[in-house]
Order: C-alpha cells, then structure tokens, then sequence
C-alpha cells in the first residue's frame, strides 16, 4: 500500500463530498489529502515523525502543508525551530522555504473532516496510509502523536493493542524499535483554554531532542 492516497482519493465518501464542495466554494485552495512533509535530505535522514489529527479547514486544506495556516501550526513550528528541527523561517505558507530536519510530519487522516471530526471508520481507513508512513522511514526513532485520536492510530499501526500505551501528555513509551511520545494537540482550543500551555509543549520537545541526541 502506497504511504500517500490518491489526490482525488475516494476511501471516504463523506470527506471526498466535503472536499468536493469546498473545491467549488474556494477553487484556489489545495482541496486535496494532504501529504507527509518531509525533510530535503529524504527519508533515510527521519528520526522523528510528528503524528497529527487531520488538516484544518482553512489550515492545511487550504495551504496543502501540514499545521500551515492556522494557530497550531504556529506554535508547533515555532517549537520545532527552537529545538533544532527547522531551518528557515515559518511564515505559514508552503512557499515561505521553511525546510524540516531529521523531522516528518504528517496526519492520522489525511483529508479534512467536517467541523474537525473524523469518523472512527474514516480514521481506520486512512491508517493504511499511516502504517506504511511509519514504516517508510529506516532510520525513525520517535514518534510524537498530538492528541489522543493520532496517538491511538499510532499504536493501532504499529499493530499494538491501545489498552497497553494509554494517552497522557508528556508520556514516553517503547514500542519495539520505536519510542513513542505524546502530548495535547497543540490546538488553539487548547492553548486558550489552558489545557496545554507553551511551556509544557516546550517540554516535549525537550524531552525528544534529549532522547534523539543520546540515542
């Protein structure tokens, strides 16, 4: 199975008719799955793949790069800058030359949901694209999920049972090869509401850039 779906990919019904029809209202717009942002050097030089929910409405379905364009891209660029994962500067649009290094992002689900919300079906479909996204990378050490829906696809890709890795911010678990971290999505919603502050996002990463550098 291919790491990428089609750019007119039918899987979900309910979210190609969404898109469809966002196609129509805003036909500059990306409109389409949005793919994994990789780093220049390729593949071999991932260590690291940030796992998130599914592109904003006006955030990466619009701009056709994951976290571009709203809040949560903001601050999660932002925070990858400040621990050594981009270089460049983010100006929130694809085009700004930002590159990704030894990083990879990209989404549980691929297209945009209505009001945020995918399906438990739309997400178990889409993760025949997440699991060969984890497996394409050789040389991938961690894996950080924002939120509770990417961290349970996560583990369900790995073919691992969810009852054993249990969400909580700030967790660090092994998972074969692989170390899993997890953290609040880092969400406007969630920022405003105090559920995640900068500092604790900030502590994430912190705890990756030390367990990366001493692997």
């Amino acid at each position: 199975m291919p790491a990428e779906p089609h750019s007119d990919c039918p899987l979900c019904p309910r979210l190609h008719d969404f898109i469809a029809g966002w196609r129509e209202r805003e036909p500059a717009w990306f409109n389409a799955p949005v793919r994994t942002f990789m780093p220049l050097e390729g593949e071999e030089s991932v260590r690291l793949l940030i796992v998130g929910l599914a592109p904003g409405l006006r955030g990466a379905n619009r701009t056709g790069r994951p976290f571009t364009g709203d809040y949560a891209g903001d601050l999660l660029y932002g925070t990858l800058g400040k621990f050594g994962f981009t270089r460049g500067t983010f100006q929130a649009r694809p085009d700004d030359g930002l590159e990704l290094i030894n990083a990879a992002i990209t989404n549980a689900v691929r297209c945009v949901p209505p009001e945020n919300k995918p399906t438990g079906g739309e997400i178990s479909t889409c993760r025949q694209f997440l699991t060969p996204t984890i497996a394409r990378f050789p040389n991938l050490k961690a894996v950080l999920s924002l939120g509770t829906i990417a961290h349970q696809s996560v583990v369900r890709a790995l073919g691992l049972r969810v009852a054993a890795y249990p969400f909580r911010h700030g967790a660090r678990s092994t998972a074969g090869e692989l170390t899993l971290f997890t953290s609040y999505h880092c969400s406007r919603y969630n920022t405003n509401t105090g559920v995640l502050t900068e500092a604790m996002f900030e502590a994430v990463f912190a705890d990756i850039r030390a367990f990366l550098d001493g692997a």
